[in-house]
């Protein structure tokens, strides 16, 4: 039966190669996000390349590419990956290996690839994509006044209303000491060593508890991207923490009477990995390289508000205002990575939650559930 299941498997596999041949095919995460990877760099690098590229939908880890190899039959040529992933990935040796100065072109000003790259990669088999943020907007018409600060978010005796906050313990924490005013260092550095202790567990714990304990505030946990903008607009919140690309989308493309605050962001991001034995690997590769120059990256920012991972690629996008799709709207204000955004911020540390994950997902659960 084993035997059976493998050959349907790879027969499977051997029809979607079929049906695709001659073509590099990149596995994403779908809807918005797809289109603007698919328009912002994957049609202009097939033109040039004179290669087609399809983008298929899954939905993240690592299990159909390991049954792809598993069964002998590898559809899948490029995945976009979370940072973890890439890691496990290379350690399995299913993900390539870079050499990032040799296999990746450098800045127009000559700028090696791994100068250029916002932050280090998480393995060699990784390449950067984009970043997006973890921070927060508001209700312009139900706040009196202008928050600014991630203490704001906090502040229900001048900013008074329910907050809406991510269901997990993820970011939440790190929002919470920021929030308390404790010093966020390089990256957010300070954030995780205090979070090593139980003392910074359990002060960033109290913080959330007393914001959803407050009777001047509230607590409405969210799980999906689309719901912090749409609690923002019932009024059922005054400020929520969510996703920038979903506030922007509400903001500018619906037109609703959000606005943002960078204050003690989460930059958050996704990395490219190269299969190994894929079925067009040379092809891929070259399409790799071309999709994460810094023309190709900055690209995707004109479909969506996540900013590409190459630092000169927003010199482009500055360059170039307004660099929108609707030909009107300035994107390097919408940029998590902007200057003017990065004055306070985290990187949010894959091996951090790696190892702590499941332990402090309890903590928080038992606080939930004693609100």
């Amino acid at each position: 039966m084993k035997k059976i299941s493998k050959l349907l498997l790879a027969l499977s596999f051997a029809l979607s190669v079929t049906t695709s041949a001659f073509a590099v095919t990149v596995a994403s995460w779908g809807g918005a996000y797809t289109e603007s990877q698919k328009l912002g760099y994957g049609d202009p690098t097939a033109s040039k390349l004179g290669v087609d590229i399809n983008w298929v939908d899954y939905s993240g880890g690592l299990s159909e590419i390991k049954a792809q190899k598993e069964a002998g039959a590898i559809t899948w040529d490029i995945i976009d990956v979370f940072a973890f992933d890439t890691i496990n990935g290379c350690d399995e040796g299913i993900f390539v290996e870079f050499d990032f100065d040799k296999d990746f072109p450098a800045a127009p000003d000559g700028t090696p690839a791994s100068e250029d790259f916002f932050a280090p990669m998480p393995s060699k088999c990784a390449v950067g994509n984009i970043l997006y943020s973890w921070n927060y907007a508001y209700n312009v018409n139900n706040v009196d006044g202008t928050p600014s600060t991630i203490k704001d978010f906090f502040n229900t005796k001048k900013y008074p209303g329910k907050r809406a906050i991510y269901k997990s313990a993820l970011t939440n924490l790190e929002i919470a000491l920021a929030g308390d005013g404790v010093y966020m260092g390089k990256g957010g550095s300070e954030i995780y060593k205090l979070l090593e202790t139980e003392a910074g567990v359990n002060r960033a714990m109290a913080k959330i508890k007393d914001l959803c304990t407050d009777p001047n505030g509230g607590c409405v946990f969210w799980s999906a991207g689309a719901q912090p903008p749409e609690l923002l607009v019932s009024g059922e919140v005054v400020m929520a923490t969510g996703w920038n690309g979903r506030f922007f989308n509400a903001e500018i493309g619906e037109g609703a009477p959000i606005k943002q605050v960078w204050d003690g962001q989460g930059l958050d991001y996704e990395y490219f990995a190269l299969v190994k034995g894929g079925p067009d690997e040379a092809n891929a590769k070259k399409a790799l390289a071309m999709m994460t120059n810094t023309e190709m990256l900055a690209g995707s920012a004109k479909y969506i508000a996540y900013a590409p991972y190459r630092l000169s690629s927003l010199e482009i996008i500055k360059a170039n205002e307004p660099w929108y799709k609707d030909g009107k709207t300035e994107m390097m204000p919408q940029m998590p990575t902007a200057p003017s955004n990065t004055k306070k911020y985290f990187l949010v540390d894959p091996f951090f939650w790696a190892d702590n994950g499941t332990e402090l997902g309890e903590k928080w659960e038992a606080m939930k559930a004693g609100l």
